[in-house]
């Protein structure tokens, strides 16, 4: 059905016929530079501008001026020059990074996002290569193509950058809708399915300029209207009775936190605002505690354990923890009311960060960031008992990888209820990483079905609950602490139960109509 409804029976020219000069084997210069433009334009797509119509228009360009050229090598530059834009555009915060904390000169620090964006713009040359040489090798008509091959391998590109070389998938197309229609169906496919559903509406527009007016905006309408009849559907239900948390945000100067100089006022900081008040989860951000335990003052975590018992309170905060001289980890540590104690290390660390892929030693030792070859943890790890809910954790940027969350939640005979991101984002100062950051834990829950808490240094420190709703906020870049209460979600999800398999489903099905279509397009021409 899908094959015969795409097919071109009829002869027909379209109404806006191929401009000759996009039939070249190579782009020009200007239309690299709009490629690039275009997807840097996908930013604004984002938080914190929100407009997530403008990532249809973004794709819609690519989509178009790949549609109407007739070169794979054509494509793969194209391609290529929307992803560098769309990359260096939504992780221009990394300068900040390198330059203001890291030392690295102002030149060397825009040379290295600019070598970031090049290779991010690897997975739209491969999106857009990909589908033009099966475009070529299947015989596909302009709708085919389009509305299902484009898509589809838009889908793997963005799921690819997910995992190769341990992968940095942020800023997926999927992220932006977080708020918008799409985002119902989050809990079934995943933000990369709902990328695939983006990129299936942006073919829509390019449509438009087919002659096929009609049926592209009825498929972009029934999209939409899908996803928002599937933003009412309860995949999760309440479970126990709701905690009381307060989160903590310190506030801690980048340029202070590992300094010993500040040791003392960062440990007294903590301390005062995590016992100023009981709560059933008193949570404080990544590092929170930055020297490993048996660097602290004596007495000092025996401080959060008496406190712990007198107030009933259970404490989870990030803290490096060792077991050798050459084995630590990035843990976040749990104290518990009744004297329980709680680890977790963080399992997927950041490249430069918390380890040095090989044979990059030599650019990691021109900075002066605090760099550390950490442990990696377990890839499924045990929640925290807190009450009646189960608590899990995840560190930082760990939270951008939702499969890993997903396969912790079905691999555990009673999967957690809450989870937990602690985060330092001070590294980047004052850029839209926060916002983004918050955008990625939002589209967290609405997969899982559980609120999510993030406790952090100087934003976003948040509760969300279990639909992906921000319910209480702190400003971003000041001390405080999130005092709220949060109701714990038990069940599964498609997405926790399956993955990305169904979103992987969803590609190879429009993959198989493509084929069909082109079969039957031979068959009959």
């Amino acid at each position: 059905m899908i094959a015969s409804s795409l097919n071109l029976r009829r002869r027909r020219k379209p109404a806006v016929a191929p401009d000759p000069a996009l039939r070249g084997t190579r782009p020009s210069m200007t239309g690299l530079a709009v490629a690039a433009l275009a997807g840097a334009l996908s930013l604004f797509s984002f938080e914190p501008f929100g407009w997530w119509p403008v990532q249809f228009l973004s794709l819609a360009y690519l989509f178009y001026q790949v549609g109407m050229g007739s070169s794979t090598r054509r494509a793969v530059f194209l391609g290529w020059a929307f992803g560098f834009g769309w990359s260096v555009a939504g992780m221009h915060w990394l300068y900040i990074a390198l330059n203001r904390f890291g030392g690295l000169p102002a030149v060397l620090s825009a040379i290295a996002i600019a070598l970031l964006g090049l290779y991010m713009g690897l997975f739209g040359a491969f999106a857009a290569g990909v589908s033009s040489w099966l475009r070529k090798r299947w015989s596909l008509p302009v709708p085919a193509f389009l509305l299902l091959v484009f898509p589809a391998c838009w889908g793997v590109s963005e799921w690819m950058r997910g995992w190769v070389f341990t992968g940095f998938p942020w800023a997926a197309s999927g992220y932006a809708h977080v708020t918008a229609p799409l985002a119902g169906f989050a809990p079934i496919l995943g933000v990369y399915g709902i990328g695939v559903l983006v990129a299936v509406c942006s073919a829509c527009l390019v449509m438009l300029t087919q002659r096929r007016r009609l049926p592209a905006m009825g498929l972009f309408a029934a999209l939409l209207l899908a996803g928002w009849g599937l933003k009412h559907v309860a995949w999760t239900a309440p479970a126990g009775k709701p905690l009381s948390v307060r989160l903590v945000q310190g506030n801690i100067r980048q340029d202070e936190k590992f300094s010993a100089e500040h040791l003392g006022m960062i440990l007294a900081r903590y301390r005062d605002m995590m016992t100023a008040a009981p709560a059933d989860l008193i949570a404080a951000p990544e590092t929170a505690i930055p020297v490993f335990p048996n660097q602290l003052p004596p007495g000092y975590l025996q401080t959060f354990r008496d406190y712990a018992a007198r107030t009933g309170s259970a404490f989870l905060f990030g803290i490096p923890l060792a077991d050798s001289m050459t084995v630590y980890a990035n843990s976040v540590a749990g104290i518990g009311p009744q004297g329980q104690s709680y680890r977790y290390d963080k399992n997927h660390l950041v490249p430069f960060g918390e380890f040095i892929p090989t044979g990059f030693r030599w650019f990691t030792d021109l900075m002066q960031i605090p760099l550390g070859d950490f442990t990696r943890g377990p890839d499924v790890q045990a929640p925290f008992a807190v009450q009646d809910q189960l608590v899990l954790p995840n560190v930082c940027y760990e939270d951008v990888f939702g499969e890993e969350i997903a396969k912790n939640l079905r691999s555990q005979a009673q999967p957690a209820t809450v989870l937990l991101n602690v985060s330092n984002l001070a590294w980047y100062g004052e850029s839209t990483a926060i916002p983004q950051h918050l955008q990625i834990s939002r589209m967290r829950s609405l997969e899982t079905g559980r609120p999510m808490l993030r406790a952090t240094n100087n934003g976003a420190t948040a509760v969300i609950d279990g639909r992906g709703n921000v319910a209480a906020l702190l400003p971003f870049y000041t001390q405080g602490t999130l005092a709220a209460t949060v109701q714990g979600m038990a069940g599964s999800t498609p997405y926790i139960r399956f993955g990305n398999l169904l979103f992987l489903a969803l590609g190879a099905l429009l993959l198989a109509g493509a084929w069909l279509a082109g079969r039957q397009r031979q068959a009959t021409g």
